[in-house]
């Protein structure tokens, strides 16, 4: 995808995220103005940038979308729960495709690595739900923290 705005070239870069993206990670993922949570409500949760850095190792890739040397978009998929575990646009670049497009690499992967069923969880009537739903995605019931559960079954 190239947007370009008069002379400045917009045009946005997707590659798999590193241990090192964790900075620019975490700057979108507090820039954003649904699902916000603090650094200290995510730590309370067991997410930190270790803790994300670590299970890029182990059972979670992740990838970035790049404008201008800057992370503005990124999710994280995880083989062993079969969940997206986060989908984040920085709010100066949505509505670009960039989150479908972080989307479906997520979901690929997860799919490529034998799930049969995938989940995720997000707030309850925000803009995320409603993209999780225009792509098929069921809410199944509550979850943690005041959040619903979403859930898509393998395609034949």
């Amino acid at each position: 995808m190239s947007i370009v705005s008069g002379a400045i070239d917009d045009r946005i870069v997707y590659r798999e995220a590193a241990g090192d993206d964790l900075p620019g990670i975490s700057r979108v993922r507090f820039a954003v103005r649904e699902n916000i949570l603090t650094p200290e409500q995510l730590r309370a949760r067991g997410i930190t940038e270790a803790s994300v850095a670590a299970s890029f190792l182990t059972t979670s890739k992740g990838w970035v979308a790049i404008c201008r040397g800057e992370i503005v978009g990124f999710s994280i998929a995880d083989r062993e729960e079969c969940s997206v575990f986060a989908l984040f646009v920085h709010p100066d670049y949505e509505r670009r495709g960039i989150g479908s497009h972080l989307f479906d690499r997520a979901v690929d992967w997860l799919w490529a690595n034998g799930a049969r069923r995938l989940w995720l969880t997000t707030g309850p009537n925000t803009t995320a739900a409603r993209f999780y739903e225009r792509r098929g995605w069921t809410a199944t019931g509550a979850a943690e923290y005041g959040d619903v559960r979403y859930e898509i079954a393998r395609p034949s």
